[in-house]
């Protein structure tokens, strides 16, 4: 006969989701349950892909702080599976001295955190890397740790060892409707009802669907965003051990990978995209995006382009501050839920292992001050956007 109750149910198996479920199950084994709409690895989301920027240089220390217990999380889940999850290329955050994301930050972040960074102007940047042709105003910062967290394969590794830590991953099962009543969760999907004492949410574009079972609401934007794999002329130029991963501070932001996945170099704007649905949104490319793109590569980066391999698109669930949700759904006291602002793919696995510590323990090591469901900002009919951080 089919299981249906469990210690902990989590709801949404990307990347948040997958590794809450292998957090949890490292410590409650076969009391684990975890349900995905889709199929296991689906393009629907958020985090499918090649890879995802991982670093150290952030704008608040707590961030960094995070990233930090990010790492160790990252190889602690490498150490079980056997794999290697993280490739360090080194990352390099640049832009005008007076582009609209000021360095400054980023560099006292690092510091209160003890991380070390260097300072690099134009020319020292081209010194390193002569692919960039830069102005004489441009200026960056470089930190060696940064690199590029294998998503697909880090997804998948979050699966493989929840199922072997005795976790049961449903995927295809899609959930019609969630209570939380009397120290017990019930989620209804096909008929079946599964109940349990705890519940993740990591839902991504359709928290605000599953909030709504709840009885709660924030104000969240969902948008469509792409990337950009490009047939560079000279990829060995752009190999991981010649180029770092680095984003462009300023508005419009830009960032890119070296080659890793595919025949070229991956390039993307940040938070750029349209507003959708997780249900109307399309899988087309924006084909004037990919120009835009195409227009600062001739200008900043002219050896990264070249005839496109493919454009991908996801999706963003963006607050209005840009900061993450990682909280208690208001009214209920065993319902969890992790929003992600559309950079949380680099913590993925730490961001998991702190839900597993609430649904655990109601405690986490980890500071979480920013990041409350019911700071002002999410109280507001329509707040202010800033998505430039």
């Amino acid at each position: 006969m089919r299981r249906t109750s469990y210690e902990y149910i989590v709801l949404g198996l990307g990347g948040l989701g997958s590794g809450a479920a292998y957090w949890l199950s490292k410590r409650a084994g076969a009391n684990v349950l975890g349900i995905e709409q889709f199929e296991l690895g689906h393009v629907r989301g958020e985090s499918q892909d090649h890879s995802r920027i991982i670093r150290l240089s952030y704008h608040l220390p707590v961030y960094v702080e995070l990233a930090k217990r990010a790492y160790e999380s990252w190889d602690m889940l490498a150490a079980d599976a056997g794999e290697s999850l993280v490739l360090r290329t080194g990352g390099l955050d640049l832009g005008p001295r007076s582009g609209a994301i000021p360095l400054q930050g980023y560099a006292d972040s690092m510091s209160k955190a003890g991380v070390a960074y260097e300072w690099l102007d134009a020319r020292e940047i081209m010194r390193r890397w002569p692919q960039w042709t830069l102005p004489d105003d441009v200026h960056g910062l470089f930190q060696a740790r940064a690199g590029i967290a294998m998503a697909a394969r880090a997804n998948a590794a979050h699966q493989k060892m929840a199922r072997a830590f005795g976790a049961t991953l449903l995927e295809n099962t899609k959930v019609t409707a969630i209570a939380s009543r009397q120290g017990e969760v019930q989620v209804y999907s096909g008929g079946v009802t599964y109940t349990g004492r705890q519940l993740i949410v990591a839902a991504g574009p359709w928290s605000s669907m599953i909030l709504g079972h709840l009885g709660a609401d924030i104000p969240l934007e969902v948008t469509q965003e792409q990337v950009t794999y490009f047939a560079s002329p000279t990829p060995e130029a752009f190999a991981p051990d010649r180029f770092p991963v680095w984003i462009w501070m300023d508005d419009p932001s830009y960032y890119g990978f070296p080659v890793f996945g595919e025949k070229g170099p991956k390039v993307a704007r940040d938070a750029g995209g349209k507003p959708v649905t997780a249900d109307t949104r399309t899988f087309e490319p924006d084909a004037e995006a990919i120009q835009r793109i195409r227009e600062f590569l001739a200008k900043f980066l002219p050896g990264a382009a070249g005839p496109e391999i493919y454009t991908k698109t996801c999706l963003y669930t963006l607050t209005p501050d840009r900061d993450f949700v990682i909280d208690r759904v208001p009214g209920t006291d065993n319902v969890w839920i992790a929003i992600g602002a559309g950079h949380a793919f680099k913590f993925a696995s730490v961001i998991g292992r702190i839900l597993s510590e609430l649904a655990i323990d109601a405690r986490t090591p980890s500071d979480l001050h920013p990041f409350g469901i019911e700071r002002p900002v999410l109280k507001m009919a329509n707040p202010p956007k800033h998505y430039m951080q």
